[in-house]
């Protein structure tokens, strides 16, 4: 492929002595990136160089004890709220974004309205659902500090995400794959399961992973719903602290600050590995359908 920009160094040069705007907006757009990086490396080693060395045997026992004070407990907590949270939002999500970008009349005012009501509540500070989970599902339902209690908080806290992403994805679907479908002769049902959502899967996996970034590393919203006991409960229904929520409880207490760092480290490489393989999975995915 032939390069679009064939100017040397020196036209360039001699272009940007004419008009310096060019320039200053390169070199502002270079700034801004090496910035980001920066911050971003400097936070991922402060936490890995202060986390690996604190990193020890007890820390991961089966049981936790003031003595060891053991992250697995949390960790398994961690991987169950993940999985009944997604379980509850993911399929809820996905299904809304399907409705108002295939079915929905577009342009509807009541369309706008669901659009700006989701909008409100993707902003809304995490402290609120956790209110509002102490007061609905706690309190008034009865299931009291519990697993389930934490997952229905963190669902309706990721949903406003996960239908978000779906949508841009759905709508980045060129309408000729539509069309093409329905000239082929298939209808709206087929046309969307096998057309339009596989198509749009990269992008709705996007909206996944971002939505357990959030669950992960969520901790004001399960001390309210979810407590902060240390062990894994025997059911749902059973109170837990998650990964974020012990590391908070260990720093807190300022007896365990070393266990803290070690445990940001494990769920900063449990976020990353996460992240990993579900892009891993999306290059998949888009491979498979390239080839077939």
């Amino acid at each position: 492929m032939e390069p679009i920009n064939t100017q040397s160094l020196a036209q360039k040069w001699n272009s940007y002595k004419r008009n310096p705007l060019p320039l200053v907006l390169f070199l502002l757009v270079v700034l801004a990136a090496v910035a980001t990086l920066s911050i971003s490396f400097y936070i991922i080693g402060y936490i890995l160089l202060r986390g690996i060395p604190n990193l020890s045997l007890p820390l991961f026992a089966l049981e936790y004890t003031s003595e060891n004070v053991s992250l697995l407990p949390a960790l398994v907590n961690t991987l169950t709220m993940t999985a009944l949270a997604l379980a509850l939002a993911g399929p809820i999500g996905i299904a809304s974004a399907v409705y108002l970008v295939e079915y929905a009349k577009r342009g509807s005012k009541l369309v706008e309205l669901v659009r700006l009501t989701n909008e409100t509540l993707s902003g809304i500070p995490s402290i609120v659902y956790g209110l509002f989970g102490l007061l609905f599902f706690v309190t008034t339902i009865g299931w009291g500090y519990s697993l389930l209690a934490g997952a229905f908080t963190l669902g309706i806290m990721i949903l406003p995400l996960i239908m978000r992403t779906t949508e841009e994805a759905l709508r980045a679907v060129p309408d000729t794959y539509r069309e093409g479908s329905y000239g082929l002769g298939a209808g709206k049902l087929r046309t969307v399961f096998r057309i339009v959502l596989p198509s749009a899967i990269p992008g709705i996996l996007a909206g996944i992973i971002l939505a357990i970034g959030r669950i992960v590393g969520e901790t004001a919203a399960l001390i309210y719903t979810a407590g902060t006991v240390a062990n894994i409960p025997r059911s749902v229904m059973g109170s837990g602290r998650t990964l974020s929520v012990h590391m908070y409880a260990l720093a807190s207490e300022g007896l365990y600050v070393g266990q803290a760092y070690g445990t940001a480290a494990v769920l900063l490489v449990i976020v990353v590995g996460i992240n990993g393989l579900s892009s891993f999975v999306a290059k998949k995915l888009v491979k498979g359908q390239e080839n077939g």
